[in-house]
């Protein structure tokens, strides 16, 4: 099929404005000085002058870092390489959090499965220490043959899920239907690799074969704009304080929607007897 001229222009504008956001690819931050160890210290090892991070599992403990800064709004991105071969059991934790029992925090959890089986990413929002919002998904890719990017856009109006540049979900601001949006708190950034082979993959049913260990998972290339006015910039249609995703990534949200989605608790009735919660009847 042909592409027109206003189409081509479209599709340039499109690349140009997703390569200015992914300086990640080229421009990655220093691990040593960006993050500290949260446990299992030598098992986090660092490559490269702090450019290449990996973090293993075995049966005694996992491992886990998180950022020295705080953030309060902004663009955080990360490229992993995931557990490769029989991941049953793991859990690979990539997620921003504040403190304390009212906490806030944004999930990406990617849950393993045996060999040849999909990982499945498990996304969530917490506000003021209540979560329940969990989306899950099949990703269109093998997560463990080479890097890919994760991303999480965090303004005062929405949270918007990416990978590789590609939304995948988007949690508004419905603070006057009465919903909380987290907006108050600033937040660190966590990664961890954990066994959780009481309920992670396939309700628990498959367990980690720890004959398979050590499990590593592989960091690099992280990335971070507190500005929230350029996270979501070349995302969103008008003026910045519309924050609109603009027409081509409401279609490509739609997509990995569509195709990939295979857990959204807005149309898990049997848990919401009573009706979904309010922020599942906006868009």
């Amino acid at each position: 099929m042909g592409v027109s001229s206003n189409g081509f222009l479209v599709m340039i504008m499109v690349m140009v404005a997703t390569l200015a956001l992914c300086s990640i690819c080229v421009n990655g931050g220093n691990f040593d000085q960006d993050f500290e160890v949260t446990f299992g210290d030598g098992r986090l090892k660092r490559f490269g002058r702090g450019q290449l991070l990996t973090l293993s599992l075995d049966k005694v403990s996992g491992s886990g870092f998180r950022s020295k800064r705080q953030y309060l709004f902004g663009r955080i991105d990360m490229q992993l390489k995931l557990v490769a071969g029989n991941s049953a059991g793991t859990v690979t934790a990539y997620y921003l959090s504040s403190e304390g029992a009212t906490h806030d925090e944004i999930d990406f959890e990617f849950l393993g499965n045996v060999s040849g089986q999909p990982y499945t990413l498990h996304t969530n929002v917490f506000t003021q220490g209540k979560g329940g919002r969990e989306q899950q998904f099949h990703l269109w890719f093998d997560p463990t043959l080479k890097f890919h990017t994760y991303s999480v856009a965090w303004t005062p109006k929405m949270i918007i899920f990416l990978v590789d540049n590609m939304p995948i979900r988007v949690f508004k601001n419905h603070e006057a239907k009465g919903v909380p949006f987290p907006k108050n708190q600033a937040m660190r950034i966590y990664s961890s690799l954990w066994n959780a082979d009481q309920w992670a993959t396939q309700g628990g049913r498959v367990k980690t074969d720890w004959s398979k260990a050590p499990f590593t998972a592989y960091y690099r290339n992280f990335n971070a704009n507190p500005n929230h006015a350029a996270a979501t910039a070349a995302f969103t249609d008008g003026k910045w304080q519309n924050q609109e995703l603009n027409a081509w990534n409401r279609r490509r949200l739609r997509w990995v929607q569509k195709y990939f989605m295979i857990y959204n608790y807005c149309t898990d009735f049997q848990r919401f007897p009573g009706g979904v919660p309010v922020e599942c009847k906006m868009f």
